[in-house]
């Protein structure tokens, strides 16, 4: 127990970690993340709260379950570690969550400043290694500045574009009487307009109504800043067709009858040529990362105009020419775009949106009807047995792998009305999906997850899987197993000069389990026959608060970019002309060659 002192009218608290927990639970946190150093006060602390501390094997999954938390719930994830190595273990996690933008306050022990530059055990200069990665970093060495800089902390990693930050607690502040009023005003969150509008001769609302075939892309910014379903009266004021970014799927009612699917990478054959056609796009809540970019038309941020807004200066891309509005989208849109008929659509841009929405789903169903001949499983018809199967409200966590690419291709994975996703930032950070869908369970215990990843990733995070199971973290693990690191192999494969010494993944033999019972946990989907009746027993167990992890035996053919040719990051894309470039849209691949995977 914390001991509080009144010393010349000033209440204090003994140990910083006491005061830490006070102010945490002042600001509503109700779960931390992580493995304490080894004097354990942290843990001390927290037991006598309400505030869950989730004990993790390994650090970097610790951050990287506080980002999928962060993500999922709109709330600050807390984390916390010892000193040293601890610290370096958690960069990782730091890095994906700065490119995330994911609101998390990383707590970590520090060399007390008597010892610094005296050989201490762990000492290490965290500051100077943690600030490239965070929006702010600072170390408490007066006991009277911890409580001001930890609410400073939770206040900036909140607020504008949301991020990590850093607050380091010595190990002379352990024993301290910290300055604590409990009594005291605080803030955690800095108040802001919920509207905002701009002047009718400015030039963003200019471009607007001179549009009669726009776009709306909706970015990771808009995540849980959808309020009364603005962003679809928006859509509907403005006749446009509407895309996503990978992060900002969620955010939109994937069933719009406009809504087609992801744009850049991850483009759908079919709605290409909206991108050749369109006079305007607006952008809301993205960085336009290459991802989101990729195989646009040079003609995009040329001729034609992108309209940005975004919450900070440094978020706007500006390879792309038009209008950039500094302001909250979701203020902005809540303020004047949603309730305007900001553009001029034509009649015949509406109806051509909504027939690729409509061609999407039906080709889609086709497809699903001719892999139903096959002998074996196929990735998509996983994807479409999750979604029959589980609630409406589903949130897939996704990595960023060959084959656990296809739950980007939309309509082979598509949200409901109230669906979730959380995917990696544009880091992919090996690992991130299969350890944030336990921080994602944590934020919405009573939706199903499901974590859909490759086996090289899963393999990264397994230490783990028994937090989840302690935890009582129903989390379901849909594993694509291909013996190893798919994407790697598919590069290595493709080399005009062989490098026959090498593997990636092993032939033959994938790292699963036999056809195991699953009341053991585990079991493997080989049998097309048992899929559905296999899924339905692992959603059954995950309801009871048991992780279940489902391995899937798949060949490297059954890919989204199976069919076409690789290039280190991303799909190698013939000489630019004006046409747009997403895989399967290149002429020498077709549609039905990339879907079937080249199997």
């Amino acid at each position: 127990m914390s001991t509080v002192a009144d010393q010349d009218d000033t209440a204090t608290v003994t140990g910083c970690w006491q005061a830490v927990v006070r102010v945490l639970e002042r600001a509503g946190v109700q779960d931390a993340f992580g493995l304490p150093a080894d004097d354990l006060d942290l843990l001390a602390a927290l037991d006598t709260t309400d505030i869950r501390a989730v004990l993790c094997r390994d650090q970097r999954n610790a951050l990287f379950m506080a980002t999928g938390y962060a993500l999922q719930s709109g709330r600050t994830g807390i984390a916390f570690t010892g000193k040293g190595p601890a610290v370096t273990n958690a960069l990782t996690g730091l890095l994906e969550a700065a490119s995330s933008s994911a609101p998390l306050v990383l707590l970590s022990a520090g060399t007390a400043a008597d010892r610094r530059g005296a050989g201490a055990f762990q000492e290490l200069d965290q500051l100077a290694l943690v600030a490239p990665l965070v929006k702010w970093a600072a170390r408490v060495d007066a006991p009277a500045r911890l409580v001001p800089l930890l609410r400073r902390a939770l206040m900036v990693a909140r607020e504008g574009v949301p991020g990590p930050v850093y607050l380091e607690l010595p190990d002379h502040l352990l024993a301290a009487e910290i300055p604590y009023d409990a009594d005291a005003t605080s803030e955690y969150e800095a108040v802001r307009p919920r509207t905002v509008q701009l002047a009718e001769d400015s030039e963003a609302i200019r471009t607007l109504k001179s549009a009669q075939r726009p776009v709306l892309l909706v970015g990771g910014g808009m995540r849980h800043h959808n309020a009364g379903r603005m962003l679809e009266r928006l859509a509907d004021h403005m006749g446009a067709a509407v895309f996503c970014t990978a992060s900002g799927r969620g955010s939109f009612d994937e069933s719009h009858p406009r809504f087609c699917g992801l744009a850049g990478l991850y483009l759908p054959d079919a709605a290409a040529g909206l991108w050749l056609e369109t006079d305007c796009v607006v952008a809301l809540g993205s960085r336009l990362e290459e991802t989101a970019t990729f195989g646009w038309p040079r003609r995009i941020g040329t001729e034609v105009p992108v309209v940005q807004v975004n919450v900070g200066a440094a978020e706007f891309n500006t390879d792309y020419a038009g209008p950039k509005v500094l302001a909250d989208a979701a203020a902005l849109t809540a303020g004047q775009l949603a309730r305007d008929a900001v553009c001029s659509p034509s009649a015949e841009w509406t109806a051509r949106a909504a027939d690729v929405h409509a061609d999407l789903h039906r080709a889609h169903r086709a497809h699903l009807d001719e892999l139903a001949a096959e002998p074996e499983p196929r990735i998509a018809e996983v994807l479409a047995v999750l979604a029959d199967v589980l609630p409406d409200d589903l949130v897939l966590v996704q990595e960023n792998g060959l084959q656990d690419m296809w739950s980007y291709r939309y309509p082979v994975h598509h949200l409901g009305r109230s669906g979730g996703s959380v995917v990696p930032s544009e880091q992919t950070s090996l690992g991130f999906g299969a350890a944030a869908a336990a921080g994602v369970k944590a934020a919405a215990p009573g939706r199903p997850v499901v974590a859909f990843v490759g086996d090289g990733a899963f393999g990264l995070f397994e230490s783990d899987l028994v937090t989840v199971a302690e935890q009582r973290l129903g989390v379901m693990y849909v594993v694509l197993d291909n013996g190893g690191y798919g994407w790697l192999q598919s590069q290595l494969d493709q080399r005009e000069t062989p490098l026959s010494r090498y593997r990636f993944t092993t032939p033959g033999a994938p790292r699963r389990p036999g056809r195991e019972d699953l009341g053991t946990g585990r079991t493997t989907l080989d049998d097309k026959a048992t899929l559905r009746a296999d899924v339905e027993r692992a959603w059954k167990l995950c309801v009871s608060g048991q992780p279940v992890v489902l391995h899937v035996p798949v060949a490297l053919t059954d890919s989204l970019f199976g069919a076409v040719a690789g290039g280190g990051d991303f799909p190698l894309l013939p000489a630019p002309d004006d046409a747009p470039h997403p895989p399967g849209t290149t002429g020498a691949v077709s549609t039905t060659d990339t879907i079937e995977g080249g199997a």
